[in-house]
C-alpha cells in the first residue's frame, strides 16, 4: 500500500489564543503559520507526492496552497478530515472548559467523550480512519505501492489516525503530540501499518519514500526482526 504523510495545518490565528476554535469561521494562518506553509515546499522537496488531500477548513487550504502549486497538484477536499465538531464548546476559552465535567472524560476516557451538540471522539476516529484507508487504496491502485500522498488535517483528527495505526486504544491518544506544521508518516500494508515518523518538525523526509524492493526481502507487511538497518 502507499505511504501517508500526515501534516497538521500550520500555526493559525487561534493557536495560542486560549480558545477552542474548532470549526469557527475566520480562523486563518498567522504570520508564523504563513512562513511554515511556505517552508513546506523546501521541507518536502525530496518527496514525490502522488496526491494531496485536505480538510475543508481555510487553515488547511492555506497550509497546502504553496506546496500544491509547486507540485501542480489539485488537492482533494474531504469533509471526513474536518476539525472535530466541538459543538457548544466551540469558541469557548479553555480556562472555562477546565471546570466542565466532560473535560476529565476527554483527558482520561476520550472514547466516551461526546461534545454537547457536537460529535464524539470515537466517531471522529471512525470517519477519519475509514477515509484514510479509502484514499490510500485509491492512490495505491492509481500509482503503485511506492506512492506517497499527503493529508493536511487537524490535531485531534491526526492523533486519532496515529492511535489507530499504532494499534492503541483511543483512550490513550492524548499521549500523542501533534504540533502545528508537524509531519507524521504512516506506511500501510496488507497486514499492519508502520508508523515511520511522529510530530516531526525537521526537513529530512527522503527516507520515508519506499525503496525499490529487493528479491530477498521479506513481504512488505512483515517487520524486520532485530530492527531495520537503514538505507
Amino acid at each position: 500500500m502507499a505511504t501517508l504523510v500526515l501534516l497538521r495545518h500550520a500555526r493559525s490565528t487561534a493557536n495560542g489564543s486560549g480558545v477552542l476554535a474548532g470549526r469557527s469561521e475566520g480562523v486563518t494562518l498567522d504570520p508564523t503559520g504563513q512562513r511554515q506553509a511556505a517552508d513546506l515546499v523546501a521541507r518536502l522537496a525530496e518527496v514525490t507526492l502522488h496526491g494531496i488531500v485536505r480538510s475543508p477548513l481555510p487553515r488547511c487550504e492555506q497550509t497546502v496552497n504553496a506546496l500544491a502549486a509547486a507540485r501542480g497538484i489539485t488537492p482533494v477536499v474531504d469533509d471526513a478530515f474536518a476539525e472535530v465538531d466541538y459543538g457548544a464548546w466551540t469558541g469557548k476559552a479553555i480556562k472555562d472548559l477546565l471546570a466542565e465535567p466532560l473535560w476529565k472524560v476527554v483527558q482520561q476516557h476520550p472514547s466516551a467523550a461526546v461534545f454537547p451538540d457536537g460529535e464524539g471522539l470515537a466517531d471522529v476516529q471512525a470517519r477519519a480512519v475509514r477515509a484514510v484507508r479509502a484514499h490510500d487504496a485509491r492512490i495505491t491502485a492509481e500509482h503503485g505501492e511506492r506512492a506517497v500522498w499527503l493529508l493536511c488535517s487537524h490535531g485531534d483528527v491526526i492523533k486519532s489516525i496515529l492511535s489507530d495505526a499504532l494499534g492503541q486504544h483511543l483512550d490513550t491518544f492524548q499521549r500523542i503530540v501533534v504540533d502545528p506544521a508537524s509531519v507524521s508518516v504512516i506506511r500501510y500494508t496488507e497486514t499492519r501499518p508502520f508508523v515511520l515518523r511522529m510530530n516531526d518538525a525537521g526537513k529530512e523526509f527522503a527516507s520515508v519514500v519506499p525503496p525499490e524492493p529487493k528479491p530477498d526481502e521479506a513481504p512488505s507487511g512483515d517487520a524486520t526482526v532485530g530492527g531495520t538497518t537503514g538505507r
